[in-house]
């Protein structure tokens, strides 16, 4: 609760008496790699409420009880109930600066390969990557460093399949989730990024005309969040890009 509060006085406290009062491997098991009911570690908790230094001073006394491996293992790639690691976490919250300590972090322990399949391309139990979570929380800054970093590590075909085209459990890229929670500026930015990438068949294809598993398109779901800047975006790209009977149907 500490961590969730962003109490850091409380928190060096409460480590100061258990290195006291606890062995070395209750200290690790009970706190540092403790988990709740629903897989949580203090580790999520902090990158979903706390603020930057919390987090920080979590890292440092981790390091100084864990090994490399449980710090790669247990903390940076641990996931909870919902298969969320604590990336996707910071990320669904908009938590820029965690993201970004994150990453810098994963740089040292985490391989090439890794910080691929771990970080930018990992999927939850829901088949949502870190473009989903992005796209929902609708942080503008949060989605152009993702994008950012992906183009430092990715190929472009794993950028395409694997980012911008990737759908969830529910058959949503990025692209509707951004639509369906009204994202008006991730809508636009996830288009400029398409624009780059996909060929013009694909941005038809699997953007203007794509559809859910239950049968909804953008302009299905724009119009269910009732937004209308959003429906406008997408009927302009539409018209630059659809022929008229491809608009009608």
């Amino acid at each position: 609760m500490a961590a969730k509060w962003g109490e850091l006085d409380i928190l060096q406290k409460m480590l100061e008496w258990a290195k006291k009062y606890v062995t070395i491997e209750e200290l690790k098991y009970m706190l540092l790699l403790a988990t709740d009911n629903k897989g949580w570690t203090v580790w999520h908790e902090a990158a979903k409420w706390s603020r930057l230094d919390v987090f920080q001073n979590i890292w440092e006394w981790a390091k100084e009880y864990l090994t490399r491996e449980e710090l790669k293992s247990r903390l940076l790639l641990a996931t909870d109930f919902k298969g969320w690691t604590i990336w996707q976490e910071a990320a669904q919250c908009g938590k820029l600066d965690v993201l970004q300590k994150i990453w810098e972090w994963a740089k040292n322990y985490l391989t090439t390969e890794e910080i691929k399949s771990k970080l930018l391309l990992a999927t939850d139990n829901k088949g949502w990557t870190v473009w989903h979570k992005a796209a929902k929380c609708g942080k503008l800054e949060v989605l152009q460093k993702v994008w950012e970093l992906a183009k430092e590590k990715l190929t472009t075909e794993e950028i395409k399949s694997k980012l911008l085209l990737a759908t969830d459990s529910d058959g949503n890229t990025a692209w509707n989730r951004a639509v369906k929670w009204g994202q008006l500026d991730i809508l636009q930015l996830i288009w400029e990024c398409a624009k780059e990438n996909l060929k013009v068949e694909e941005l038809k294809n699997k953007l203007l005309l794509a559809t859910d598993n239950m049968g909804n398109t953008a302009l299905h779901l724009g119009a269910k969040c009732n937004k209308l800047d959003i429906l406008k975006n997408i009927w302009d790209w539409a018209k630059e890009y659809l022929t008229t009977e491809e608009i009608k149907k």
